[in-house]
This record gives structure tokens, sequence and C-alpha cells, in this order.
């Protein structure tokens, strides 16, 4: 990055500093991922100084031939990937996305049902600390005491009950598929409409490595990077029926221009996501995954839910008399990235959290398999043995950035 380092090496200093970290790091973070170089490159195109409100051949401003023609392509490419009728490629994020399907076809007060957070859903989902818990009438479905898993009888009896206008799938933290068709049914019954934001596993359903929600959902938005492993923005995807509300829900309901350079990212990266080698790496995360919890298991790190069918794999410290905060920080401190978070029924509060949630999105990213996952599992029984000794510490840092320079940070999707 010449013209960078010459114009403000500040900033260059940091953006080198930060490649170094991701280098030399074992990233478990289940919402992160490292996106090819022709992601990054888009994303810092000349399409950055572009402005185009409105959409292809309706814009508000005038120069946007080939903004027309990107927009289109990156519309197309979508909806061919995931057998979608429409798609806004648009939104600048995940929750924008969420925010412009309500807004939609929902009015303020209305009742919406949709996954508890602590459970393992998403604040966007009608949380209190979210705006959209301000807006709407919020309730909360949850998981099974005793399967920690989502128990669609009593979600229908509780959408019976609230009669909510908008029923909302998806999680944040949940290891386990998600049945859609149920959903649907009891959406269909109580004549609400379905949403189902699929942001963690959308390069899997992108792969055709586990199911779609995209047949039985009215609506499903998605994040771009995580196990999509592209640029920080949302989509919408929707049915024709639908498409004309959901656009100007967006624009201009809850934006103004797009970030035309976030579009050509997206473009890219679903281009890249049709090729066999991306469905290598989302093979290769399941796999990992599953191993991941296997290898915990084995060593006293209970699976939340009994083991996972996605990327992630939440771990219950219980048993180890750790909290999520002390055992995050024990981690990062020898290079493994992980995060807190609170568990079904957690006693606990989300800053210090009873289990950790790992992803193997990163690793398996990096061509990392389930011999290295073997691997990483003993040095995470390790350290949260021994939290704090600095000769555990030391060797197992060593340990670590050794695997890092083995597996580097890829420049091309599977290279």
């Amino acid at each position: 990055m010449p013209t960078i380092a010459s114009q403000d090496p500040a900033v260059a200093a940091l953006i080198a500093r930060e490649r170094d970290r991701q280098q030399s790091t074992l990233n478990l973070i289940a919402a992160e991922n490292t996106a090819p170089a022709a992601v990054l490159e888009a994303l810092g195109s000349a399409f950055g100084n572009k402005t185009a409100e409105g959409y292809p051949g309706r814009r508000y401003h005038t120069g946007c031939g080939v903004t027309d023609e990107l927009e289109q392509l990156a519309i197309d490419r979508a909806k061919a990937l995931f057998d979608a009728g429409h798609a806004n490629v648009q939104p600048h994020s995940g929750v924008n996305a969420n925010l412009a399907v309500y807004g939609a076809v929902l009015n303020p007060g209305d009742a919406i049902l949709g996954m508890q957070l602590s459970h393992g859903g998403h604040l966007s989902h009608g949380d209190a600390a979210s705006i959209t818990g301000r807006i709407y009438r919020a309730a909360h479905y949850g998981v099974d005491p005793g399967t920690e898993r989502l128990d669609y009888n009593a979600i229908r009896k509780l959408a019976r009950d609230i009669r909510p206008r908008m029923l909302v799938a998806g999680a944040s933290s949940y290891p386990r598929l998600i049945d859609y068709p149920a959903l649907r049914a009891i959406a269909d019954e109580i004549s609400a409409y379905l949403l189902v934001d699929m942001a963690h596993i959308a390069g899997l359903v992108a792969a055709k490595v586990i199911p779609s929600p995209v047949p039985h959902a009215h609506f499903v938005t998605f994040t771009t990077y995580k196990t999509l492993m592209g640029p920080h923005g949302g989509v919408i995807l929707c049915g024709p029926e639908h498409a004309r509300k959901i656009d100007r829900s967006i624009f201009p309901g809850t934006q103004g221009t797009p970030t035309l350079s976030l579009v050509a990212a997206k473009t890219v990266c679903f281009h890249l996501a049709a090729t066999p080698a991306f469905r290598a790496v989302q093979e290769r995360t399941l796999r990992t995954a599953e191993r991941l919890a296997r290898e915990l298991a084995a060593r006293g790190l209970r699976p939340v839910g009994g083991g996972t069918d996605n990327h992630m794999v939440l771990a219950d410290l219980r048993g180890r008399n750790l909290k999520g905060d002390r055992a995050e920080a024990a981690l990062e401190a020898v290079g493994i990235l992980a995060n807190r978070n609170v568990i079904p029924f957690d006693p606990e509060s989300t800053l210090t959290a009873s289990g950790l949630r790992f992803g193997t999105s990163g690793i398996s990213t990096r061509g990392m398999g389930e011999d290295e996952v073997a691997l990483i599992a003993g040095w995470i029984d390790q350290v949260l043995a021994r939290p704090g000794d600095a000769a555990v510490c030391d060797r197992v840092r060593a340990e670590v950035q050794a695997l890092c320079r083995r597996f580097p940070l890829p420049e091309t999707l599977g290279g």
C-alpha cells in the first residue's frame, strides 16, 4: 500500500499490524472470516466515489450507467446463488436488512416473535436493548431445558397465544439446524410473515451443504461476511410479490445512497461462492466444527445442544469452574481467538457468561482440517486447565504461531 504509506504512515502502520495479528492468531470467532483479495480490491475500488440513490434504471443522479450494470449483476448473482425471486443488495448491514423487512410489512406496535437472545437469538430480533424491541411488541421463544434445542410444539403454542404479525427465525449462537418448514407452518397457521435471518450460515447455505430457508420464508436476510467470506454488508431475499415494498423500505425508507464499493465487493463474493473451491471450504468447515465439538467434549468442555450441525460450537465452561470472560482472555493471550457467550439458562451476565463460542470458518478458510482441530482442542484444554500459567502460555503460544506459519492467510479462495 505505497500511497497510504507515504500519505498517512500512521494508518499504514496500523493496517500492517492488523494483518500481522490476523496472520499470527487462530481465529475461532464464529462471526469472522478471511475475505479473498479480490473482495478487498473491489471494496477499495473507484465505485467508492459514486453516489447513486435509487435503483438500476431509476437513479436520482447522473453518471450511473456503469453503476447500474454493477448492481444488476450483484442482484442476478444473489438470486442465482440462493434461488431467490428477488434480491436487494444495498443494505449496509444485517441489522439494516432486518429493520427494512420489519418496516416493509409491519407497523409500529405490531407483535413479533423471535428467538431469545440468551438462547442464541440476535439483538435485532426484538431484544429490549435494540430499537426493534422499542418499536415493536416483541416476545421470545427459547430452547428446551433438557435438550437445549428448539421445541417447535412450544413455539407453536406461544405463537397461537401471542398472534405475532411476524415470526423471526435465525440465530447467532445456536449450533443446530432449524426446521424451516415447521416454522413456516406455524406462521401460516396464525397468518404471520416468516423472516429468517441466516447471517451466520449464509455461506453454508450458498454451498448447499445445509438446508436453505429460502423456499420456506417470506423474507430471508443475511450478511456477506462470516461463512460467506465477503465484505461487511447485508442482503434481503424475498419473492417478487414483496420486491417493491422491500426496495422502498431500503430506499428511501431506511438508507440513502448505497455504498457502491461495498456492492462491488458483494458482487465478487457471490461469484466466488458459486465455485467448487468455495463449496470445498464450506464442507471442511462442517467437518472441523463437528470434530471440534467432539474433541472439546472428550476434554470435559460440554457442547451446548449436544454438538453442532453448522460452523459453531458453544461450550459450557461450568464444569471447569470458569467464566467466559476469563477463559476468553486466557485463550487470546496464546493467540486463540474465541468469544465469551451466554448459554441457555445462564446464571451469569453477558459481560461474564458461562460459555465460549467457537467457529471453524476462519481456520477452515486457511486450509486447516480435522488433524489441526485436534491440536487446537488440546491447546484450549491445556490453557483453560491452568489459565495464567506462564510456562503453559509460552509453550502453547509458540505452537500456535508455528501452526499459523504452516497455514498462512490465503490471498485467493482455496489458495
